[in-house]
Order: structure tokens, then C-alpha cells, then sequence
């Protein structure tokens, strides 16, 4: 068998989806989304099949996956390793289906049977998002995720914490102690505020603080974790198993939030994942994407003994009429039920994509881009 064809799709919100054909006629899907940078993915995934891939035997994946990155002198980065993640994730669709049988199953069976998802929850006040909560709530989640503030600040002032803390309150006030919170930082305050920060949410009881500091500033860690009784969380800005070294070595963080679209794939998740659980660091996969990157963390999630929860902005407890989903022939193949989700135990990844569906999105002039935000004074502010 050998990798004929392939077509990239830009679709809307802002996901990039590969499909990739063989002279068998299997065809699999993966999903190389990196948020604000569709151009310049599809660019490095059309340079890799075009330069390597194709003509390939599809089923040596991780004699692909070595020669994708360690075939480029210059490597790593979020728009490489966002190629790569596509590109692996549809070998392992591929691989699946050859053999009938879940990717899950591929990578040694399951360890668990399901595992909890959580919703995220927003709104720029504290009765609004306190609004969110108890809708989410309603939908029968279990975990919910929310933003510490609604709009980023440097958290330089008295008032701005006591903002996040009501925040904070209103969501713990409104859905009660058995509803786990995981509350980000998004990387978005100095240093120093994240202190104060933390110190002042924890009477809340989150299940961690996710990305308390951006990747630059990975060294204060320990002063944040000085100051707070909640575990902290970190690495949706880590691209390979390299970059979460330290971090797991000095056992820095207590979570951490590898994304398979944008971290090379099932493949190097799957050794993050493992490294991980032997500084018994507990893993949420972070994928707040489309479907096909959905797919792909829940196939990972049933083998990672260690997995705690996973993330994802599908609204998949309602698939009826739900945009989201309509990229795939079954909108109920995740199967939400009681706050958590089976993988599907279908052959790959276990979904059936709607390709026509995929191809008139396609035609949509997509270029998503986040905003820019602003302080007071005009100056930028983090996003």
C-alpha cells in the first residue's frame, strides 16, 4: 500500500483537515489546526507530502514521523509540528482502518472506558459567566474550564483581583462544590500578579490553574506554587516531547496539556503521555478544535493511564443542529453521556468525515485571526 493523493481543506471556524489516499482506495483524516496560522500550516503540509510523503507505505509510521522532523535541519515550532500532528494523525486513521480496529487498540487497548470532558464557560461578568456555568451544567457536564478574567489585564491592582474573584465565586456559588473547575491564566498576567492571583482563587477549590505563566517565564513556577494549594497546569504552547522535558523532569507542573493537532501527532502525545506519567504528572489534552483533533485526543485518552479530563469547545452533548459537528457523517459518534465520553470503537479514528460537507466549507474564505487587545494606556496587551 503506498499514499497516492492528499488534499488540505481550510474550513471555517478555523480548522485545518487533511485527507489522505491510497491505492487500496483507504482514505484517512487528520486534523493540523493551529489557531490564526491556517495559511502557513497548509503551506508546511503541503511541503512535507509533497517533499516526502507521498508514494510511502503508510503503515511505517514512525519511520515517517522521525524522517518529518528529524529530516529538517531546521525543526520544532508550532507550524511544523501542527503539519506533522495532521500528517500523523491520518497515518494512524489510516493504519486503523487497514485493520479494522480502533487506533486505541493499536496502541495496546484500553485503560480506562471513558473519560470526563469538560465545557468551556465565558461571559465578560460574573453573572454571566456564573450564566454559563449552570446552562453547562444543565448539559450535564461534571468539569467546566473558565478564564480567570474575562478581558486580559496585568492584575496590578487590588481591584482587578477582586474582579477574577468574583469571577470565580459566582461560577462556585452558582454550580456548588461537586462540579470541578479548572480555572485559566492563559499565560495572560505578569509573574508577580499570578502570585497574588493564585493565592486569592484558592479558597475556591480548582482543579488546577491552567497556564499560570507563558512557556517564556516556565522558571517562576515554583514561586507560583509557593503561594497557592492548587495544582497548576501547562503546555498548550509545547510543541514536542523536548520541550516538556524540564517540565516533567523537575516536575514543575502537576498537569500538563499537550494538543495532539499541534504537538506531532497521536505519536509524540502518546511518549509525552508516558514520560509524564513517570513523575506521576496527570495529563488533560488540550483540543478546543474540530472533530477530527476531538477524535484523535480521545483515542490517546483511553491508553494514557494518567489522563484526568479532556477539553474540547464542540458543545458535543447536543448534536442536533450543531454546526460543529456537521463535518461528520454521525454527529453522535462521541457519545456523551453523564459528563463523560467513550471514544468511538469504530476501525481508525473511529468517525466518518463528511466530505461533501468538508469540500463546500472549503470554498469559504477562512482567516480566522485572534484580536489584538489593548491596555489603557494603548499598549498591547496579551490575548
Amino acid at each position: 500500500m503506498e499514499i497516492t493523493d492528499y488534499q488540505v481543506f481550510s474550513v471555517p471556524p478555523r480548522w485545518v483537515f487533511l485527507r489522505l489516499e491510497t491505492d487500496t482506495g483507504l482514505v484517512g483524516w487528520g486534523e493540523a489546526t493551529l489557531a490564526g496560522h491556517s495559511k502557513a500550516t497548509v503551506a508546511a503540509v503541503e511541503t512535507v507530502m509533497d517533499h516526502y510523503l507521498l508514494g510511502k507505505d503508510p503503515m511505517e509510521i514512525e519511520r515517517h514521523w522521525q524522517a518529518m522532523y528529524r529530516g529538517q535541519y531546521f525543526r520544532d515550532g508550532p507550524i511544523l509540528m501542527s503539519a506533522i500532528g495532521g500528517i500523523d494523525t491520518a497515518l494512524w486513521d489510516l493504519k486503523g482502518k487497514h485493520f479494522g480496529a480502533p487506533v486505541y487498540e493499536l496502541l495496546g487497548g484500553r485503560a480506562r472506558d471513558h473519560i470526563d470532558v469538560y465545557q468551556w464557560i465565558g461571559g465578560e461578568s460574573a453573572s454571566a459567566v456564573s450564566d454559563a456555568a449552570a446552562d453547562a451544567v444543565e448539559n450535564g457536564y461534571d468539569v467546566l474550564k473558565m478564564e480567570a478574567v474575562a478581558h486580559t489585564e496585568r492584575l496590578d491592582s487590588p481591584e482587578t483581583i477582586e474582579r477574577a474573584r468574583e469571577r470565580v465565586a459566582a461560577v462556585r456559588e452558582e454550580v456548588g462544590e461537586r462540579i470541578d473547575l479548572v480555572v485559566d491564566f492563559s499565560g495572560r498576567v505578569t509573574t508577580g500578579a499570578a502570585k497574588r492571583l493564585a493565592a486569592a482563587l484558592d479558597e475556591y477549590d480548582p482543579m488546577f490553574y491552567e497556564e499560570p505563566v507563558r512557556p517564556a517565564h516556565f522558571e517562576a513556577l515554583p514561586k507560583i506554587e509557593a503561594h497557592a494549594t492548587t495544582p497548576l497546569g501547562t503546555g498548550e504552547r509545547l510543541y514536542s516531547r523536548w520541550a516538556f522535558q524540564d517540565i516533567i523532569e523537575d516536575r514543575l507542573v502537576d498537569v500538563i496539556q499537550p494538543d495532539p493537532s499541534s504537538a506531532g501527532g497521536i505519536s509524540e502525545v502518546k511518549k509525552i503521555a508516558n514520560a509524564a506519567e513517570t513523575a506521576d504528572i496527570s495529563v488533560s489534552l488540550h483540543s478546543p478544535f474540530g472533530p477530527i483533533a476531538f477524535a484523535a485526543c480521545l483515542q490517546l485518552d483511553m491508553v494514557v493511564p494518567n489522563a484526568l479530563a479532556q477539553g474540547q469547545d464542540l458543545e458535543i452533548h447536543d448534536p442536533e443542529d450543531n454546526d460543529l459537528l456537521r463535518y461528520l457523517r454521525d454527529p453522535t459518534a462521541f457519545g456523551f453521556e453523564d459528563g463523560h465520553v467513550r471514544a468511538p470503537d469504530g476501525p481508525g479514528l473511529g468517525i466518518t468525515v463528511n466530505e461533501e460537507y468538508v469540500r463546500q466549507q472549503a470554498q469559504l474564505d477562512v482567516d480566522w485571526q485572534n484580536p489584538i487587545w489593548y491596555h489603557d494606556d494603548g499598549s498591547i496587551a496579551e490575548w
